[in-house]
């Protein structure tokens, strides 16, 4: 059974502020820790904010064992109705910058909270005195967050962190999202317009594009899922990682499928064609937009690609 707020002792509340402490303090390292790799910067300024926290928790303490002893009451936020569900997003990897730090300002926000309400419950003078000085530094928090960022975010520390973050965005959503689309849309080519030419029916071409977009997509999502956890590549969680492979996959294959929907062979071929243009060149502008490819390199090699694999279905249809 949870406890009420209203019905905890001022024991019980000081060993919760104090659970609480050391609790968001080991937050604040498990951030720094995730982050200081590729932010180094944002990496240094929760270390500060873990240090603030160890001295809360040490003041805390102090006052606690010049009170009540040694011992503290085995009671947690966890045991009390009101306090918010924490989703332990510190246990992700890769952390996103981000996430850490609104997690860390709904953190100081339900500190302060919290200690307003505790030194509203108590009697005693100095616990008072204790409480309402920690609801005051936890709210300057937030504000001290931005003087965090000035003293350690500097220009080229927030150049180097932008550029750390393109490349974990490259890795972790661009390069798995571009192999899926590429491998959707050039690998179905040869079975769509394979089986077009072969049957010269639309409906038998949407068929066959579609079994094999869908199945390229499934077959691209588990062997990208499988191929790591990415805790050593950085590339990401690898069952998003996979869900986005393969749905970029069955999307290239669709796009050109789609055409065959239209009853008229011809008019539908030629739609289909006119996609597949568009899909190279969409990848075309993908790969030298985020690899730095040069724009005319990268046309020429999926062009090239492209071409070959639906000359192929051409033939193998028509023969």
């Amino acid at each position: 059974m949870l406890k009420r707020f209203k019905d905890l002792s001022e024991k019980e509340i000081m060993a919760i502020a104090i659970s609480n402490e050391e609790e968001d303090g080991r937050i604040y390292g498990e951030f720094a820790d995730a982050l200081r790799e590729s932010y180094p910067a944002t990496a240094e300024m929760f270390e500060e904010m873990r240090v603030e926290e160890t001295g809360h928790r040490d003041r805390l303490l102090a006052m606690f064992r010049e009170r009540f002893g040694d011992h503290l009451p085995p009671i947690r936020r966890e045991d009390v109705r009101g306090f918010l569900r924490r989703r332990p997003v510190w246990l992700m990897r890769p952390l996103g910058v981000k996430t850490a730090r609104r997690q860390a300002e709904i953190m100081e926000m339900e500190a302060s909270r919290f200690y307003e309400r505790a030194a509203s419950r108590t009697t005693d003078a100095p616990l008072r005195e204790l409480l309402n000085k920690l609801a005051d530094e936890e709210r300057k928090h937030t504000r001290a967050a931005g003087a965090y960022e000035e003293k350690h975010l500097t220009e080229q520390a927030k150049s180097d962190e932008s550029e750390s973050h393109k490349r974990l965005f490259m890795l972790q959503f661009v390069q798995p999202g571009l192999a899926g689309l590429m491998d959707g849309s050039v690998s179905t080519l040869a079975p769509v317009f394979a089986a077009a030419f072969a049957t010269k029916n639309s409906w038998d071409a949407f068929l066959v594009g579609l079994a094999a977009s869908i199945g390229a997509g499934i077959s691209m999502a588990f062997a990208e899922a499988l191929s790591d956890d990415g805790s050593l590549t950085g590339r990401g969680r690898p069952t998003l990682r996979g869900a986005e492979t393969g749905l970029m996959t069955a999307t290239g294959g669709i796009g050109h499928t789609l055409p065959f929907l239209i009853s008229d062979f011809r008019i539908a071929f030629g739609l289909a064609v006119i996609v597949v243009a568009i899909e190279l060149a969409a990848i075309s502008y993908i790969r030298h937009r985020y690899m730095d490819t040069p724009i005319l390199s990268a046309a020429f090699q999926v062009v090239l690609g492209g071409v070959l694999v639906f000359i192929t279905g051409i033939a193998i249809g028509s023969s």
